[in-house]
């Protein structure tokens, strides 16, 4: 399950604003706002998943190992298509 602090530094690395993300991931910012605080309170299972495959076509890779979790972002060339 991605984190509030990763899908802050997420959108942080692709120059998003909460409202950039939320309008991509069909989300109301208000949703958007609950999921990325710390608590996460009142967050629906399909809003993290929105924002996240969201995130994901932009070019975000979420990490996650034993020593923590974190976000990639991978330079896509033109031959990959369209994000």
């Amino acid at each position: 399950m991605i984190s509030a602090r990763q899908v802050r530094a997420a959108r942080t690395l692709l120059g998003w604003t909460q409202e950039t993300l939320a309008e991509k991931a069909l989300v109301s910012l208000t949703a958007l706002k609950r999921l990325e605080s710390l608590s996460a309170l009142g967050t629906h299972e399909t809003t993290r998943v929105q924002v996240q495959r969201s995130l994901e076509r932009a070019g975000i890779v979420f990490i996650e190992s034993d020593q923590g979790k974190g976000v990639l972002l991978v330079e896509r060339s033109e031959l990959d298509g369209p994000r």
